[in-house]
Order: C-alpha cells, then structure tokens, then sequence
C-alpha cells in the first residue's frame, strides 16, 4: 500500500474535516453513534462511522484509497483522554470541606 502524503497545510485540513462533519455528518448521526469514530476524506467528504477508530479508517480506505483522513469522536472535541478526572491538589474524592480528623 503505497503512503499518501497530506496536500493541504494542517489548518485547511482541520478546517475542511470540520465543515464536512458539522454540515454533512453531524444531521446524520444517531443517539446510539455517540462515543464512535468517524474516518473523513476531506477531497470527497466520504467517512465511515465505527467504534474502532482503525477499523473506521480500515472502511473509509477500502474504498477511497487516497483518502486525506481527518478523524473526529462523535459528542467529543478529544479523539482520547488522557489521566484521570482529579483535579490537581485535590486527592481522589477529597474536597477542600471534607472534615478531617
């Protein structure tokens, strides 16, 4: 498989990726796709939706080899997250008005 080099600067890219998801995708999706990934050519505004963000893109190449592949996680601005949901200084589940004895 011969590697695809992107076209377009990393700006036009997101920008492209973004305006296909929010006018094309986004109508279209469903309570249950919450949490999936979506595989998008920004050339052709192809994608495909999976709960695996490799076999999404695995769908979207299978049929659009050259794709320019923008991936997005449907209801996330993040693809993943890292670390837990502490907030800094605080120990798990410890607030600043807990007794302490």
């Amino acid at each position: 498989m011969a590697i695809t080099g992107r076209r377009y600067s990393k700006e036009e890219f997101a920008r492209r990726g973004d305006a296909i998801y929010e006018k094309d995708v986004l109508p279209r999706l469903k309570p249950e796709d919450d949490g999936k990934f979506v595989a998008i050519d920004i050339v052709t505004g192809e994608y495909e939706i999976d709960e695996d963000e490799l076999a999404a893109c695995d769908k979207l190449n299978s049929h659009a080899p050259d794709a320019q592949t923008w991936l997005v996680r449907v209801g996330s601005r993040y693809l993943h997250r890292f670390g837990g949901r502490e907030s800094r200084g605080n120990p798990a589940g410890r607030h600043d008005d807990d007794e302490r004895v």
